[in-house]
């Protein structure tokens, strides 16, 4: 539901900030009011293009921002989590429009994109006018709409799982057929390459602990000679620290039977005494075990060139030559054994085709049979709509595969798959009497195309999850009766759905739940667009001039109460 949207500086706009509530709410105004601009706005946060020409003038930037209540939107809350979100039950959306033409999308306060904007837009409102951004005229939204009237999620998640299962094995085997002569080309110089580096057998580490070793066995005539000075300087010398240490450590013995504050400083000097011992210990037995030995140089450096040469050719790195074993192994093993693999796949596939075909076409049967329902439905609630001689079709076709892995045969034909199935759905209609029925996309109007959404929204209200409705000025061409029926349709959908109407048929917004009055004031300067919550009395007033005109009479008043069921009040 859309709690409320904040506009500023878009078009006739200075700032306003709107409250909704609940079920049906109408807006109203005198034509040229800004009705519509208000309508645009609320587009730019789904979506819509943005131009320079919104921003009012003298402003920087046109700002809109809506609010909405996303509790239980499950999609909503999948997309968020899939872009990394904040996720709340209150959605925050936010455009922003510089006067040079630059445009940037909030999302709870985080830059989004404007794909991921429009994205999140279609999961929460459908807008029908004279605007773009309506779903109807989407052909591939046909499909989805049909299998929410006949309750099909289930079958077609059900598909949707068997296709990704089938798709994955078609595409490991496409993938496959594609590299089988570049793997037979590649074979023996593959065989080469592991024939290569298995010979030297290099190993995970093996690098810095040879060059360590290196680097010890280089060294190893400064290292036998500074040890042994050290252990001289330490333990065996004359004057040696440790013999120092020890006079220390007796004389600090003597003072303690005197005073007793040389305690703790002759406790540390048996601690040195001890600490040069062993450090000394170290030192002898580090020289004892120092040896050159020449052939162990030559070795380690043979076994370093060799890793040098690989590292050239294969990565740079011990790890990138062990990566590249890896892969040119499986892929000679792969080259070994094609056909065992390539026989694996195939029977993988038709397994996977077979229980695709199964799902798919109790799919198709399922959906023809909707298709003659919802036709029959819809061309009834057109007639309650004022289009008495409308025919509707829903035309279910199938695309024949030309060659591809992801078909599946049906008598014989070969279907192509794609993850709603094997058919393609699209409306037709015609509205005149005579007229063969042609697509919807191309032969409404966009005073049909509105009431043939109402018409499917009735039908679909409680399957279609989308939260909010919007129309705009979908009482194009009506009146009367036509426009009571349009009336009570609005207000059954809003029992489902938040439904926002711009009307100027009293019919329609006498049924209100909310009802808003859009004006234009002017300065002498320039013109601002405003809109309110009206009261109850200022309702039937609105009404009543919707029905009168401009002078609102004792007799208007008395219709439009009678219209919105408002008890006569005595006077």
């Amino acid at each position: 539901m859309l709690k409320s949207i904040f506009i500023k500086n878009y078009a006739l706009i200075d700032e306003l900030t709107i409250e909704f509530s609940g079920g049906l709410v109408i807006i109203t105004g005198e034509t040229g009011a800004g009705k519509s601009i208000i309508i645009d706005a609320l587009g730019l946060i789904i979506g819509a293009r943005a131009s320079a020409e919104v921003v009012r003038a003298g402003a920087e930037k046109a700002v809109v921002e809506g609010v909405f209540d996303t509790s239980g939107n499950r999609k909503i809350k999948a997309l968020l989590k899939e872009n990394e979100l904040d996720d709340s039950d209150e959605l925050i959306i936010r455009r922003e429009v510089s006067v040079k033409g630059q445009s940037r999308c909030f999302v709870n306060d985080t830059p989004a994109t404007i794909s991921l904007q429009k994205q999140i837009g279609e999961l929460l409102v459908d807008l029908h006018g004279q605007h773009e951004h309506q779903s109807l005229l989407r052909i591939d939204t046909h499909i989805d709409m049909l299998d929410d009237f006949g309750g099909l999620d289930g079958m077609v998640e059900e598909f949707r799982a068997a296709y990704e299962r089938f798709h994955t094995t078609a595409t490991e085997l496409r993938s496959l057929r594609e590299r089988e002569l570049q793997l037979q080309e590649k074979r023996e110089f593959h065989r080469f390459q592991m024939q290569e580096i298995d010979s030297v057998a290099p190993q995970a580490g093996e690098e810095e602990r040879l060059e360590t070793e290196l680097s010890i066995l280089e060294n190893s005539e400064k290292l036998s000679a500074s040890t042994s000075t050290l252990y001289g300087t330490l333990y065996e010398g004359e004057q040696s620290i440790h013999d120092l240490l020890v006079i220390v450590r007796n004389q600090l013995r003597d003072l303690v039977s005197i005073d007793k504050q040389f305690e703790s400083a002759a406790a540390e000097s048996e601690s040195a005494v001890a600490i040069v011992g062993e450090l000394a210990k170290f030192i002898q037995r580090y020289n004892a075990g120092v040896e050159y030995n020449p052939e162990r140089l030559e070795e380690l450096r043979q076994r370093l060139g060799s890793l040098v040469l690989l590292k050239k050719k294969y990565g740079g790195s011990v790890e990138s030559i062990l990566a590249h074993r890896e892969r040119i192994g499986q892929e000679a093993a792969l080259a070994e054994n094609f056909g065992e693999v390539l026989a694996r796949l195939n029977k993988e596939l038709e397994e996977r085709r077979s229980a695709c075909a199964v799902l798919a076409q109790r799919l198709s049967v399922k959906r023809q049979e909707t298709a003659r329902k919802i036709d029959k439905a819809i061309v009834g609630e057109l007639t309650k709509l004022g289009i008495q001689y409308a025919n509707f079709s829903t035309r279910i076709s199938q695309d024949e595969s030309t060659g591809e892995i992801e078909y599946i045969k049906v008598g014989k034909k070969a279907l192509r798959l794609n993850p709603k199935g094997f058919d393609d759905v699209e409306f037709y209609i015609s509205t005149n009497r005579g007229e063969e029925t042609k697509p919807l996309v191309k032969v409404a109007s966009g005073g049909e195309i509105s009431r043939i959404m109402l018409a499917l929204k009735s039908i679909l209200a409680k399957s279609d999850r989308l939260p909010v409705l919007i129309f705009d000025e979908i009482d194009v061409g009506v009146s009367g009766r036509v426009a009571q029926a349009v009336g009570l349709s609005l207000k059954s959908l809003s029992g489902f759905h938040q439904v926002i109407a711009i009307t100027h048929l009293p019919q329609i917004a006498g049924l209100a739940d909310v009802h808003f009055s859009v004006v234009k004031s002017e300065d002498g300067k320039r013109a601002t667009t405003a809109i309110r919550k009206l009261s109850m009395d200022e309702r039937v007033k609105e009404v009543a001039k919707l029905m009168s005109g401009a002078e609102i009479t004792e007799a208007g008043m008395k219709g439009a109460k009678e219209l919105m069921g408002v008890t006569l009040n005595a006077g």
